[in-house]
């Protein structure tokens, strides 16, 4: 029993250490990174360039003044993106000393060139007025809201819109007025009503009772 005792008991002290040894080593190579991002030419800070770790999915992004704080591991490579300048490879060196790294990223504008584009002009002024007026203008924002509000589209929407919650509530509660208020007798005829009559000519008149 001695024999295989002591071996269990060795191997208990031996796994804590080693677990905490390599937690330390971990916890070691971790550092905080700081750093700016600035333009080659100018020497002013780049907002929203995009700051990742090669190989995973943590990053973070520059603020107003091109500064970023994210953190890596020794060794770690990170990308410096940006729709504007070319993209940058930095490494961060294995032997660091300490927990802190601070950089200075430079980048350069990238130049995109777009195909050439040429511009002819109509052979003849006739033919360039004939396309000129033919040509369909698109309506702008303004003109949109203009056509939208006018009294026949607010009558159509209207007839289209279904009632809403508060308005098939009203309807329901009014009905329940209504059968309350006139309980044990025969409600009264609106054929001798003016306000009816008036609400019924301004119906007619919309073209509220055409047929859809």
């Amino acid at each position: 029993m001695k024999k295989i005792i002591i071996p269990v008991i060795v191997l208990l002290f031996i796994i804590p250490s080693t677990a905490n040894a390599q937690f330390e080593k971990a916890r070691d190579s971790v550092i905080q990174l700081f750093g700016i991002v600035m333009s080659s030419d100018s020497l002013y800070g780049i907002p929203s360039v995009s700051v990742t770790v090669k190989g995973s999915s943590r990053g973070t992004i520059t603020n107003e003044q091109g500064v970023f704080s994210i953190a890596v591991l020794k060794g770690d490579e990170i990308e410096f993106s940006h729709v504007s300048y070319k993209p940058i490879l930095k490494a961060i060196p294995r032997n660091l000393e300490g927990n802190q790294y601070n950089i200075v990223v430079l980048m350069t504008e990238d130049t995109v060139y777009l195909p050439a584009a040429i511009i002819r002009p109509r052979p003849t002024p006739e033919q360039l007025a004939r396309d000129f007026v033919n040509v369909k203008v698109a309506d702008d924002e303004l003109e949109i809201i203009r056509k939208n509000n006018t009294k026949e589209m607010q009558r159509a929407m209207l007839r289209k819109t279904a009632y809403d919650g508060r308005e098939v509530t009203n309807m329901q509660l009014n009905m329940i007025s209504q059968k309350a208020r006139y309980q044990g007798q025969i409600p009264p005829m609106n054929i001798f009503n003016p306000a009816a009559w008036s609400e019924f000519i301004k119906s007619w008149k919309r073209g509220d009772y055409k047929r859809k």
